[in-house]
């Protein structure tokens, strides 16, 4: 458990606990439901050591989770042009901290407000409430998406523009249910396929080639 990422359960943790209290007064079946809910509260802010792969040439992915879509998209915010896209759905059960691809200065950071559909629908890329990052190094630029879902309605920022991240450090999380999305040059090779597991800042999903 890291204290930052529990830190931001701080008003769920608080307001279970307090139900915990109340319930033990007059109810012992209720209690042992909300401790199981604090059971699975815990468990969700989980926030596990990842090793980093030895390849500097690696994009590692940015999220746990099932890779939901594999193709080409316009990514119009900061790269402006043709990329591959790797779309990567987090359950609830999913570890939601979020790491950096890439080793590199994070040169763009911003916040667009939008819906909140099923974060496993393609179209939530350009409807969905996001938070736009882009990671630079002299290899290049990739740009990664954090997107809300349906239960998902908080996008937590841990770093800023500026910042000299490690590939696979965290720079954000997104609570409960979401999509993260990863943009990379048309020449990198993609290694992963839909349905394919991954977890943040541990798993290769491509390679940016010379």
């Amino acid at each position: 458990m890291r204290l930052q990422t529990l830190y931001e359960g701080r008003w769920i943790f608080a307001l279970l606990f307090g139900l915990a209290i109340v319930s033990s007064f007059f109810s012992g079946w209720l209690t042992m439901i909300i401790a199981i809910l604090v059971g699975y509260t815990f468990a969700f802010f989980r926030d596990p050591s990842r090793p980093d792969p030895a390849d500097e040439n690696a994009v590692v992915a940015a999220a746990d989770g099932t890779v939901a879509d594999v193709g080409e998209a316009e990514e119009p915010e900061v790269l402006k042009s043709r990329t591959k896209r790797i779309g990567v759905f987090l359950s609830i059960f999913d570890v939601h901290t979020n790491r950096a691809p890439i080793a590199g200065r994070i040169t763009f950071r911003q916040h667009r407000k939008g819906l909140c559909l099923d974060a496993r629908r393609v179209e939530c890329s350009e409807k969905n409430e996001a938070m736009t990052w882009a990671f630079q190094n002299p290899r290049g630029t990739i740009v990664v998406r954090q997107l809300t879902g349906a239960i998902a309605r908080r996008i937590v920022a841990w770093s800023k523009v500026g910042d000299e991240l490690k590939r696979g450090e965290r720079f954000g999380m997104i609570r409960f249910g979401s999509r993260t999305e990863v943009y990379l040059p048309l020449s990198a090779k993609v290694l992963v396929k839909v349905g394919d597991r991954v977890k943040g800042g541990a798993s290769v999903i491509a390679h940016l080639l010379e």
